[in-house]
């Protein structure tokens, strides 16, 4: 039997959770709560397949439009979530980092991430990171401003130069960016990051998709011929 790769990062963009609750006439929010349980599943499944790198899309800087009821959920959703894994995420070695503009979130979700954030900072079995009131183009706005407030000149201006400053500065980009529930565009997920990246779209709503979907990730990737623009 042919060994697989594994890829070393792959990029989530957790779609579906309404629409699965919706099919079982449920409320909204209980597709978020299972939804968000997937992610610990999904975690801790990539770590024992040797993935180093998780990024998950959980919160867009257009989210913000949603309900102001659904919006407090969420923000509720995530503190419990680092509240009750965070520990475990740490016995496992997993670091987590946060990728968007965290000062639009609560105080109290921001003092939850940055404490997560110092917890977990010299773990290297597997990095999670977690994208909460993220866009792509307000990344690519945000860097800009950091290189300019960092005093380059236009000569100092390199891929390199903004890849380090990049809210996943220092990390490689996504091997495979994966959308579920079938809805077949990004959303400003990782514009920069995803250039050469394979693109991934299973029907499955994301709070269905549990270590057999990973698998399946696993092998769909096996099946692409990456060529870098070649």
């Amino acid at each position: 039997m042919t060994q697989l790769t594994i890829p070393k990062h792959l990029a989530f963009i957790l779609d579906g959770n309404r629409r699965w609750a919706q099919i079982r006439g449920k409320p909204t929010f209980f597709g978020h709560k299972k939804g968000i349980e997937s992610v610990k599943n999904i975690l801790i499944h990539a770590q024992k397949l040797g993935i180093k790198i998780i990024t998950v899309y959980g919160f867009s800087t257009e989210n913000w439009n949603r309900s102001e009821k659904e919006v407090n959920y969420l923000m509720n959703l995530f503190e419990s979530f680092i509240n009750r894994h965070i520990q475990n995420f740490h016995k496992r070695g997993i670091s987590l980092r946060h990728l968007g503009a965290i000062e639009r979130l609560p105080q109290t979700l921001q003092k939850k991430i940055k404490q997560a954030i110092a917890l977990t900072k010299n773990n290297e079995e597997l990095i999670f990171n977690i994208a909460l009131n993220y866009g792509g183009r307000d990344e690519v706005v945000r860097t800009v401003k950091k290189i300019i407030k960092k005093g380059h000149k236009e000569k100092d201006i390199t891929m390199e130069l903004i890849n380090k400053n990049l809210d996943t500065g220092g990390l490689p980009d996504p091997d495979m960016i994966i959308r579920t529930s079938g809805e077949k565009r990004l959303s400003g997920f990782l514009p920069w990051q995803g250039t050469y990246s394979e693109l991934y779209f299973p029907a499955i709503h994301w709070p269905d998709f549990d270590e057999k979907a990973l698998d399946e990730t696993i092998k769909e990737y096996n099946k692409r011929q990456r060529r870098f623009g070649k």
